[in-house]
């Protein structure tokens, strides 16, 4: 099973200059809780926009070109195509948490979705597309607790493809 994690602004943005163009608490919290326990697919890029280290309690995998990539970093898990994450997928859930790169190779293959959707316009570089409702139906959207940390208004919304078992 492949589960996208991620947020996006209005306009569909997820970044900008390989990074956050948000500062939410209480999102980041969500993701933590989220991919806990889990195994975690994500770019090159991604990987190294976190400073190139593991997130603690996740197995982490990178999609790299380079075989070699990361090799000097222990517990990290690096494959270099398509095909091998699917394999992996028909084994564990794998929860891919960018880049867009990412996101779009494996598009066709996803079969949920949780989508922080933040009702605010950022400046970003980086989008998503929109989730198609003719393939995708919306099971869950849960309003996110806006505070002085967290000041814009935002839901966790979890997509589920229609063809999903």
């Amino acid at each position: 099973m492949i589960i996208f994690v991620y947020a996006q602004d209005q306009q569909g943005g997820i970044g900008v200059n390989n990074q956050l163009p948000w500062n939410l608490p209480n999102d980041l919290k969500f993701f933590r809780d989220t991919t806990m326990g889990h195994t975690i697919l994500m770019g090159r890029k991604t990987f190294e926009s976190l400073g190139k280290r593991l997130l603690p309690g996740r197995k982490t995998i990178v999609l790299s070109r380079d075989p070699h990539y990361g090799a000097d970093i222990q517990g990290l898990t690096v494959i270099t195509d398509r095909q091998e994450a699917l394999d992996m997928a028909t084994q564990e859930a794998l929860m891919v948490i960018g880049g867009t790169e990412i996101f779009n190779l494996f598009w066709d293959d996803v079969n949920k979705i949780i989508r922080t959707n933040i009702r605010h316009t950022y400046e970003c570089d980086t989008f998503m597309p929109p989730i198609d409702p003719e393939v995708f139906i919306l099971e869950t959207s849960i309003p996110g607790e806006t505070n002085p940390e967290d000041p814009v208004d935002y839901a966790y919304e979890y997509w589920v493809r229609k063809d999903t078992p």
